[in-house]
């Protein structure tokens, strides 16, 4: 998308948020482009133009004024002669504090050496703790040096690519933003390997040429079943991203000719009830594949993600993927995080319910800010970022969404700490299992406490969760037992 001036900047803002006063918005547009001047980026181009487009990226995701202001603010304390009190006396407080939220963030860069990525992590963590919409100006900021990566030395460019393959897209995924994250990936595995990624691109392209008509049937098809029904509903196709194709290749060993689902189609609906009924005509009409039905509905991702899953046999014999969810469902998988800053029509308030939405996030990040170690701050940051999940239950039938690998002893904290520091055992599915046992999804998993029980430290060998680990290591710090 190429980045908007400022009339068709605030075009687009008025037109989901046509209550807002847009004055500011041209003014942090005029402030900022004088404030560069003629400076200029690696590409020859004039370095306004980047900040242009990090704020045309923030009205694409619908994000709210101050954060837009802020986009296009976002280097100015970094680069230019304006100070934060020169700021402030022009903006105001909220606007200056994302601006100094994401300044803090400028020079965090790779590097192998572990504590000095995570003092880096840890310090963006904070910020977004103070603030989740610091790291949505963070992830626009990242997408365009991304999409601008070329121009830069080979050496930078691949440690650019690897930074954000490890930690900025899954970041965007724990974030809900499914859309960016898979923009974000494509970008860094084309600068990380080439070759392959040249070599997976034109067979999708002729997979996409070859199949056109036969997709196109298959949503005709789908169309024509549906219709019965008098349900409201879009059909939409869907393209896997060119990383995700290539991960399953890797994870399945299989070419790319043997990998069934890159195609699918999302059939969007206005009710939760109606993503049934739907599923119901669907699973009449075409054949439904063995296993792979998921109901992300009724046990919602740990990042807000909610959908139905199915994958169908279709006129031809062909395996298609097929997701249901509703209009809202449909934008919090798109926008994630970014979705609950919209502006409803006709209304001044944000998403009421917002910070109930963001309260795991934010414990998620208290629980990482008490890890000590550098590298055991990593593993966990990235093994939380990791969205494999496993769905565990209690015995009373309420589910716990965990990470793939996670044991007991997560199973136990996740429930309640108390319940944590007091086990000494396990059952899953009524045996008897050791603390370190790995969980896997549809487990009954009931946990054996006894009053005045400890934890131990050799724990900290085994759980994957940053929450036990927190939890675990401030219990034996309050003990003296480590520092």
């Amino acid at each position: 998308m190429s980045p908007l001036g400022k009339e068709a900047l605030v075009a687009q803002f008025s037109a989901y948020a046509a209550h807002v006063d847009t004055a500011i918005l041209g003014k942090a547009y005029d402030f900022s482009a004088k404030a560069h001047g003629a400076q200029a980026r690696a590409s020859g181009e004039q370095y306004f133009v980047h900040c242009q487009s990090v704020a045309t990226s923030l009205v694409e995701w619908k994000m709210d004024l101050p954060t837009i202001c802020a986009g296009l603010l976002h280097d100015t304390l970094e680069d230019t002669p304006v100070t934060e009190a020169i700021m402030r006396a022009e903006f105001g407080d909220e606007i200056t504090r994302l601006v100094v939220g994401v300044t803090k963030l400028e020079h965090l860069e790779y590097s192998s050496r572990d504590d000095v990525q995570a003092e880096n992590w840890r310090k963006m963590l904070l910020a977004t703790a103070q603030d989740i919409r610091v790291i949505v100006i963070k992830l626009a900021d990242r997408l365009h040096n991304m999409q601008t990566l070329g121009y830069l030395s080979p050496e930078r460019q691949q440690r650019i690519a690897h930074e954000t393959m490890a930690l900025y897209a899954p970041l965007a995924h724990r974030l809900g933003m499914f859309q960016l994250k898979g923009e974000l990936e494509d970008l860094a595995f084309k600068h990380l390997w080439p070759k392959e990624y040249a070599d997976l691109e034109a067979k999708v392209s002729a997979l996409l040429a070859a199949r056109e008509s036969t997709l196109r049937k298959f949503k005709e098809a789908v169309e024509k079943a549906l219709a019965k029904s008098d349900i409201p509903h879009r059909i939409l196709s869907r393209t896997k991203s060119l990383n995700s194709i290539y991960g399953k290749m890797q994870r399945q060993d299989k070419p790319f000719e043997e990998i069934q689902d890159s195609l699918g189609v999302r059939i969007i609906t206005d009710s939760i009830s109606n993503c049934y009924a739907l599923l119901g005509i669907v699973h009449t009409e075409f054949k439904p594949v063995s296993g792979s039905f998921t109901d992300y509905i009724s046990i919602p991702k740990m990042n807000l993600y909610q959908s139905l899953h199915t994958t169908v046999m279709g006129p031809g014999g062909e395996l298609v993927e097929i997701q249901l969810r509703t209009e809202e469902m449909h934008r919090t998988a798109e926008y994630g995080i970014a979705a609950h800053w919209r502006y409803k029509t006709g209304e001044h308030a944000k998403d009421l319910h917002l910070e109930e939405k963001l309260n795991w996030l934010r414990q998620w990040i208290e629980w990482l800010q008490d890890l000590k170690s550098p590298r055991e701050f990593l593993d966990s940051l990235k093994t939380d970022l990791e969205l494999n999940q496993v769905f565990v239950f209690t015995p009373a039938g309420e589910v716990k969404p965990l990470p793939a690998g996670a044991t007991p002893l997560d199973f136990a904290f996740a429930v309640h700490t108390d319940i944590g520091y007091s086990c000494v055992g396990a059952q899953v599915n009524n045996k008897m299992v050791r603390l370190d046992y790995q969980l896997k999804s549809g487990d009954i998993c009931k946990i054996i406490t006894k009053r005045g029980s400890m934890p131990k430290k050799d724990w900290l060998m085994f759980v994957k969760t940053a929450r036990a680990r927190s939890k675990i290591r401030h219990y034996l710090r309050e003990k003296g037992i480590v520092a």
